[in-house]
């Protein structure tokens, strides 16, 4: 008895396992190409529903799914609005284990090729290159899931007779909760949904309990996956904190509806199966995708709404510039490098705020000290959230993204230091050359502030980059002869000196600033076969 018990978590351990190693393996044989998806596709809450729901059917992964969107949306790159509709989305992608288990595990009974399975990936996963690799990978894992099913049944056999829907609480009201939240408990112990839905299956098809009862489980496993995602999200983004209160909400007044549903599907399938609902496992994995179905086509028109009424209850608290920087990103590299890069971007457009008003001839020359300190702060914590950051050659778009992020963050760094050069912005004031040339950069980086950067823009910092160079040569054989003719006295010619070097500089790290910034943020289309130096800085 003690044995068959151990041999029933010993399944469930095994199709966690295979859960994950093909969840791991289709994510990197995916490579960005669902990012793109996400990304692409995803226009409206409507739109976002279908794409989550694909995303996570191909991944089996929800969280994989929200922590991609949640990092799109602290990169900006979709509201907060259309992440909800990719959420909700996610809950039907998931429903699709539950079809796999039902339809291959119990009805073609594959798990007598499941260890052959699991043989050929794992020699693919070791002998292979690329992406045959990660598919080798995916197929043990697929492989491992049915091993576990399989061990499930076995074990689950021995109480047949013993375990019978008797044991478990009755068909009422109360019984019904008593198992929903059994279903919530199970659900947070093997952190899956997907596992607790597969043990109910094995349990229903052995007859220990019946489907009314496989079914308010279900429906508690689908609201005990919300708690996970909430607990990853403590101390996170209030992009994350907000999607994981979401997704609390929704899946609860899912289970609401599913809850009261319950009995009038129950006497249906009764019904329809003349009285023998206790091995239905298709009916029980309908039911989880019906009440998914039913819950999304009710909250997608209130999408909006329910995104500004979360958005309300759930403040962001976190300093302006820095609030994208979600640590939980940091296991999803490709969210994080978003949510970096758009970081960088912010500071970036804070810091050309202040370079405009310094070279405002008509302003006072020293940058508000209280603003300075804020972008330095932010420039220091977006480091070290990104040198906490992992990525290797491997995902070469993303390497390169993330080597990118860190240079623009370089420039940030120089160039809130030289703003801090109150003495040679005066000295800029001074002469007529370094006027225009200093109201040249300013018109440049007010641009930079107003208009998105494309080709066009680059080029023209580009030019305006190679301009101050010439202009700095020039400008320095220029006052050194003044200097010797003494028609100038030569620390006042040191001093426009510095002034000028500042201005060529600045000019430099601007353009190469806003250079580094568009690689950042791009979203790459494919992969590249060869790495790309970065140009230096």
């Amino acid at each position: 008895m003690i044995l068959n018990v151990l041999t029933i978590f010993g399944g469930i351990g095994l199709f966690l396992v295979g859960m994950t190693m093909m969840t791991d393996g289709l994510r990197r044989l995916a490579g960005i190409a669902l990012r793109n998806v996400l990304a692409r596709y995803t226009k409206s809450p409507s739109s976002g529903a279908v794409t989550g729901a694909v995303t996570t059917a191909i991944l089996q992964s929800s969280s994989a799914t929200t922590v991609t969107v949640v990092g799109f949306v602290g990169a900006g790159l979709l509201t907060f609005p259309q992440a909800l509709g990719v959420i909700f989305g996610a809950n039907i992608g998931t429903t699709i284990t539950g079809w796999l288990v039902a339809l291959v595990g119990f009805k073609l009974k594959i798990g007598l090729l499941a260890l052959p399975l699991v043989f050929v990936g794992a020699l693919m996963r070791f002998l292979a290159r690329g992406k045959a690799r990660d598919a080798g990978w995916a197929l043990a894992g697929f492989g491992l899931l049915f091993v576990g099913i399989d061990t499930m049944q076995q074990a689950m056999s021995a109480f047949e007779g013993m375990a019978t829907p008797e044991d478990f609480p009755p068909d009422t009201i109360f019984g019904r909760l008593e198992l929903v939240l059994l279903g919530v408990v199970i659900t947070m112990i093997t952190q899956s949904s997907s596992a607790g839905v597969a043990t109910a299956l094995v349990a229903l098809s052995a007859g220990a309990i019946s489907l009314p009862q496989a079914a308010a489980m279900v429906i508690g496993m689908n609201v005990g996956t919300t708690f996970t995602a909430a607990l990853a999200t403590v101390g996170g983004s209030a992009a994350m904190r907000q999607s994981a209160f979401a997704h609390i909400v929704y899946n609860v007044v899912t289970g609401v509806i599913a809850f009261f549903l319950l009995p009038v599907y129950a006497s249906a399938a009764n019904a329809l199966q003349g009285g023998e609902i206790g091995n239905g496992q298709i009916t029980l994995v309908a039911f989880h995708t019906l009440f998914n179905f039913l819950g999304l086509f009710l909250a997608l028109p209130l999408a909006a709404p329910f995104a500004g009424f979360v958005q309300w209850l759930v403040p962001d608290q976190h300093p302006p510039l820095t609030t994208r920087l979600d640590r939980s990103l940091l296991s999803e590299p490709q969210a994080a490098v978003d949510a970096a890069s758009a970081t960088a971007q912010d500071i970036s457009r804070a810091l050309l705020d202040l370079l405009v008003l310094a070279l405002d001839p008509k302003r006072p020359v020293t940058p508000d000290p209280e603003s300075l300190r804020i972008i330095d702060d932010a420039v220091q914590t977006t480091r070290g959230y990104i040198e906490l950051l992992r990525t290797s050659h491997d995902v070469l778009t993303q390497h390169r993204r993330h080597i990118d992020c860190m240079h623009a963050l370089d420039h940030l760094g120089r160039m809130g230091t030289r703003l801090t050069q109150t003495e040679r912005i005066r000295a800029l004031r001074k002469d007529f050359r370094l006027r225009r040339l200093a109201g040249l950069l300013r018109a440049h980086a007010l641009l930079l502030t107003t208009c998105d950067t494309g080709e066009e823009l680059e080029a023209r910092l580009a030019h305006l980059d190679d301009l101050f160079v010439r202009q700095n040569r020039l400008f320095r054989e220029r006052l050194f002869n003044s200097a010797a003719d003494r028609t100038i006295e030569v620390e006042d010619a040191m001093l426009q000196l510095d002034a000028m070097r500042w201005l060529a500089r600045m000019a430099h790290h601007q353009h190469r600033l806003t250079v580094h910034l568009d690689r950042a943020l791009a979203i790459p289309v494919a992969e590249s076969a060869t790495p790309e130096p970065s140009p230096e800085t």
